[in-house]
């Protein structure tokens, strides 16, 4: 049974003058009981697409189903109640009330909710025997390890028995000994009636997952030395937020690189003339493109793999003759970023 779905999704931000686009048309299907891994770099859009799957922000398009319930369609109380019954969330950096104990820290949900104290606690305590802390209740945040607050973290993301758990890089801040049992604790999360969406750079949770979702793919080397392409004015060569693949140098032509602006306005931020390359950074940084390139002229780029490039760049004459442009071989010494 399919259990979460995600369907063209594409989130978007302003940061200073432009539009960020982390998450691109993402389609997703996840069955019940299944754990799924979001593996990517910093700034690859993890923790971004975890806060629209806990209803904390709004995607700019697309749509978000948790069995039945479209996610992003909740407004007011019904959107209250989703955060609160159908989605735990065990941070990254713990979150956990400093002047409250574990099983304190743990009943604060529930005692929020209105659920009383008796009942409260000894929820609490059920669930930080679980994750195996049931001795250390009574103590506070600074008296346990990274380890154990990851631990009840997680027991208080358990709280109301959710039906999406999701962790925010649970094995940061943790050594391999801390990591090995919340990495356990994790895997046995994912159980029928319960779907749990980990965010992590880390590899080594990948074994446990039952899917894992590259938010910048891993692209394979390219067989070919070099790919031409031929652009009349106004075609685009690639866009803003497109996985990267080639580091490009312009034979003949001009090519703009534009970034949206809030208003959905452009701005030029370069303008990439015959012999100067551009887009080095995706690729060689496994980072979805920051720019989006368009043909101002008739215009022949030529398009090389990170690997042949970076071979390209450390000759002494940057001209060997498989890598040679068709035209010019001049190269910039500034490098445009797209």
């Amino acid at each position: 049974m399919t259990a979460l779905t995600i369907h063209d999704l594409t989130i978007e931000y302003t940061q200073g003058d432009y539009v960020i686009r982390p998450i691109n048309n993402l389609n997703l299907e996840v069955e019940d009981g299944e754990l799924v891994i979001l593996l990517g770099p910093s700034g690859s859009g993890k923790t971004t697409l975890l806060s629209c799957l806990a209803g904390i922000l709004t995607p700019t398009t697309g749509r978000i189903r948790i069995g039945d319930t479209d996610v992003t369609k909740l407004r007011g109380p019904a959107l209250t109640h989703y955060r609160r019954e159908t989605v735990g969330i065990a941070f990254q950096a713990f979150n956990l009330i400093p002047s409250l104990n574990a099983r304190e820290n743990v009943m604060a949900p529930l005692r929020l909710a209105g659920i009383r104290t008796r009942k409260a606690r000894r929820r609490a305590e059920e669930l930080l025997a679980r994750v195996g802390l049931g001795d250390r209740m009574r103590h506070r945040p600074h008296a346990l390890s990274g380890g154990q607050q990851q631990r009840v973290a997680i027991a208080r993301a358990l709280a109301h028995e959710p039906s999406l758990v999701l962790a925010d890089e649970p094995s940061a801040y943790l050594d391999y000994v801390q990591v090995e049992e919340v990495l356990r604790i994790v895997r046995e999360l994912a159980t029928p009636g319960r779907v749990v969406v980990v965010a992590t750079h880390d590899e080594r949770l990948i074994p446990l997952a039952d899917r894992t979702v590259e938010l910048v793919p891993t692209t394979e080397p390219s067989k070919r030395a070099s790919c031409c392409r031929a652009l009349e004015p106004g075609e685009l060569l690639f866009e803003h937020g497109a996985h990267s693949d080639f580091v490009y140098i312009v034979d003949e032509g001009e090519i703009a690189l534009v970034r949206e602006r809030p208003d959905h306005s452009e701005e030029v931020v370069r303008t990439v003339g015959a012999g100067e390359y551009f887009g080095e950074l995706g690729p060689l940084l496994r980072l979805p493109r920051s720019a989006t390139a368009r043909a101002i002229t008739p215009t022949l780029v030529t398009g090389y793999s990170p690997q042949d490039f970076k071979r390209f760049a450390k000759l002494p004459s940057c001209r060997p003759q498989k890598l040679t442009p068709h035209r010019s071989t001049k190269r910039t010494s500034a490098p445009a970023e797209a």
